[in-house]
């Protein structure tokens, strides 16, 4: 087994802390006009907020890799079962979050696998403002909508 090595905390240039020593990655699995949410625990980081699963990425991985570890890790989400779509990175220079989009198959069955998450739901693209997300994740999910509307998923 490789070892894990992006846990930790980064000092961003932007004036926050980030999770993710290499950046982070997490999945926004796509499904009959509906999006995986988890709502975070509130004992994490920007807890009792809505996001998708994710997060560090070790040096040694890919970005979809790291994405479906994490996805798997959070809410059981086997790997065979999605499709990488499109990538789209929140680049701050000295860390960046990729956000993997998906298509996930009908047999894609999510649920919260840990404690980092109170429980995960499917949410249809119009309603997803109108949660209480993530502050990173808020900040995305305008560019990602559009991405969306021209993927044409």
């Amino acid at each position: 087994m490789v070892a894990r090595d992006g846990d930790g905390w980064v000092e961003c240039a932007c004036g926050n802390r980030h999770w993710g020593l290499n950046g982070a990655a997490g999945l926004l699995l796509v499904r009959d006009g509906a999006v995986l949410l988890q709502h975070r625990a509130p004992w994490v980081h920007n807890g009792d907020t809505w996001g998708i699963p994710g997060g560090a990425r070790d040096s040694h991985e890919e970005i979809f890799d790291a994405a479906a570890r994490e996805a798997h890790e959070e809410c059981g989400i086997e790997k065979d079962l999605i499709r990488p779509i499109e990538t789209f990175v929140d680049d701050h220079g000295d860390w960046a979050y990729w956000t993997v989009i998906c298509e996930a198959s009908e047999d894609v069955e999510a649920h919260h696998v840990n404690d980092e998450a109170l429980q995960v739901e499917w949410v249809p693209f119009t309603r997803v403002a109108e949660m209480n997300l993530h502050p990173s994740f808020a900040k995305s999910w305008p560019a990602l909508l559009t991405l969306l509307g021209e993927l044409s998923i």
